[in-house]
């Protein structure tokens, strides 16, 4: 890790980040971007990704776009490849892409437990597996790699009919605590952020009415977090001394109890 220039921590390296075209990834992405690193950005709707790549150039950043589906293991292996063959090993990647579709579990809504667990799970799994070879050979060569996963509060709290979502952002909390002690030896750090209710498009997929009115309430009573929070709390994990390594970070609005 470059520490010449203070206002760069982050140059010279290679940042991946998943669900970036909008909220939480996006606004990671052009962080990311302006602390200095090269920035691939990965999600399906490519339009939005050019939009991106197109701010961040002009920012005087350096980014790639790379339209995936994280569900898809080949995609997000071809991703890879071209991460590497374009901008270097990749030695931080930042696992965002996720889904929240809250509903009594007597509903039966196996369609949206399907599609939690692919997206929150497989899609994690399937993007861990593609560039954890990248950021084990980056780590030897540059004494340090991150691996950032986005979990949530709900990993350990509960919230009635948010079983499914909490049960898979449970796994990525769990699964980050287990990959550290495998990846940190190899100098690959991994840090799970679980945050509280941060304002961006996930709110609008949820369809259960109980689930709507709410997130509603709650919007009435505190202030949310941003994405550009959840974005600076990415790159401080990032910039810390190779031999720092925040194993996880909750971070709540100030208003949210639990």
């Amino acid at each position: 890790m470059s520490t010449q220039n203070p206002a760069k921590p982050l140059h010279g390296r290679v940042a991946v980040i998943t669900g970036a075209s909008s909220g939480i990834g996006e606004a990671s992405a052009e962080h990311l971007a302006a602390l200095g690193a090269k920035v691939a950005v990965l999600a399906r709707r490519a339009e939005r990704l050019d939009d991106l790549v197109t701010r961040i150039d002009k920012n005087g950043g350096t980014a790639l776009a790379l339209t995936a589906d994280v569900t898809e293991a080949e995609e997000v292996l071809s991703a890879a490849d071209q991460v590497e063959a374009e901008l270097g090993s990749a030695d931080l990647l930042f696992n965002n892409a996720g889904v929240m579709l809250p509903a009594p579990i007597e509903e039966l809504r196996t369609d949206q437990w399907r599609q939690q667990i692919d997206v929150n799970i497989t899609g994690l799994m399937n993007t861990i597996g593609a560039f954890t070879p990248q950021l084990v050979r980056a780590a030897g060569e540059r004494g340090v790699a991150d691996l950032i996963n986005t979990a949530s509060i709900a990993a350990q709290n509960i919230f009635a009919n948010f079983a499914v979502y909490s049960g898979t952002k449970a796994y990525v909390s769990h699964f980050s605590r287990h990959l550290r002690v495998e990846l940190g030896p190899k100098n690959v750090r991994v840090a799970a952020i679980e945050p509280g209710i941060v304002g961006t498009e996930l709110q609008s997929h949820v369809t259960d009415q109980g689930a709507q009115d709410w997130l509603a309430g709650s919007k009435e009573t505190m202030e949310w977090l941003t994405p550009e929070d959840i974005a600076e709390t990415v790159g401080f994990i990032a910039t810390q001394p190779p031999r720092v390594n925040l194993q996880q970070v909750t971070i709540m609005p100030t208003g949210q109890a639990s």
